[in-house]
C-alpha cells in the first residue's frame, strides 16, 4: 500500500496585521515554478487571513505553465495573466478582504537571500516594490541569479566599482550603514 506524503506548507512571510499599508502583504517562496502544484498551499494559507481566495494574477514571466484554474481545498481559482506586472509579484483576490499583492521569490534562491527578501517584503508601511526589493539582493551580489564572482564582475564591467548599497529599512526609519554617514 502506497501512502502519499502530505503536501508541504507554504513557505510565506505576511506583514503584521497593523494600520500602516505598504506595498506588498509579504513574500512567498515557492518550491518550483508549477503553479498547479504551488498554488493550493499558498491558497490554503492565505485564506485564513484573507478569507477565500478566488483569483490569482502573476506575469508568466516566471513560470513556464500558466493554468486558467488551480483546484483549491474546497473550491477553484482562477488565474490570470499579465505581462505588464510586475515578474516579482503575484496579486490574489478574495471576496471578503479584497487584494494581496505578494513578492514571489523565485525558487531557485538561497536560503539566506529569500529570508532577507522575505523579512525586508513584510516591514509593515515599507514603499518598495518587489522589483526594487529583488534589484536590490541583486545589487548586493548575494542573489542565486547573479553568480558571477566579484573579480568576474570588476573583469566584465571595466573595472567599474559596485553601485552603493541602499540603506536597510527598520520599520519607517532610515539606518545609515557605517562608512556612509554624511558629513
Amino acid at each position: 500500500m502506497t501512502t502519499l506524503a502530505p503536501p508541504l506548507s507554504a513557505r510565506l512571510s505576511l506583514t503584521p496585521k497593523t494600520t500602516l499599508a505598504g506595498l506588498l502583504d509579504g513574500a512567498w517562496w515557492p518550491r518550483s515554478s508549477d503553479l498547479t502544484a504551488e498554488l493550493p498551499p499558498l491558497v490554503d494559507t492565505l485564506e485564513q487571513r484573507y478569507g477565500r481566495i478566488t483569483r490569482v494574477m502573476v506575469n508568466p514571466t516566471r513560470w513556464p505553465v500558466v493554468p486558467h484554474k488551480v483546484p483549491a481545498t474546497g473550491h477553484t481559482v482562477h488565474v490570470g495573466w499579465f505581462t505588464e506586472q510586475d515578474p516579482d509579484k503575484m496579486i490574489l483576490l478574495s471576496y471578503t478582504v479584497g487584494r494581496c499583492d505578494l513578492l514571489v521569490i523565485p525558487p531557485e534562491t538561497e536560503p539566506a537571500a529569500a529570508a532577507r527578501l522575505m523579512t525586508a517584503a513584510a516591514i509593515p508601511g515599507s514603499v518598495l516594490t518587489a522589483a526594487e526589493l529583488m534589484s536590490g539582493e541583486t545589487a548586493t551580489g548575494r542573489h542565486a541569479r547573479d553568480t558571477r564572482s566579484s573579480e568576474d564582475t570588476w573583469e566584465n564591467d571595466g573595472g567599474s566599482a559596485p553601485p552603493p548599497l541602499r540603506h536597510p529599512v527598520v520599520g519607517a526609519r532610515m539606518i545609515p550603514l557605517p562608512g556612509n554617514q554624511r558629513r
